[in-house]
């Protein structure tokens, strides 16, 4: 599924105009970086939690040459499934 035809399901889910359901899409998206440009995580409860993490500088080659060259260290948005969205992607579903 790519943006559009989230923004389609969405729309037809909530009966709402295509067009506030991208603004809505677009806001969340903002506010999601926002948060991690800022070092904070977003969490959203059974779905999942948008992170940031360091990653160390190594040493990596190239597959081509066979070189060794240094990789520097960043940061990198990361994204943990929650539990809710796990069990419903295994086909289970939890018992209340």
């Amino acid at each position: 599924m790519n943006k559009a035809e989230l923004i389609d399901a969405v729309a037809k889910s909530t009966k709402q105009t295509k067009t506030n359901v991208e603004e809505t899409l677009n806001a969340l998206m903002v506010a999601v970086q926002t948060s991690l440009v800022k070092g904070e995580n977003v969490q959203l409860i059974g779905f999942g939690t948008f992170a940031v993490e360091a990653r160390a500088a190594r040493i990596g080659r190239n597959p081509a040459t066979g070189k060794e060259l240094k990789i520097p260290a960043k940061k990198v948005a990361k994204f943990k499934v929650g539990s809710k969205l796990k069990d419903a992607v295994a086909g289970m579903k939890k018992k209340k």
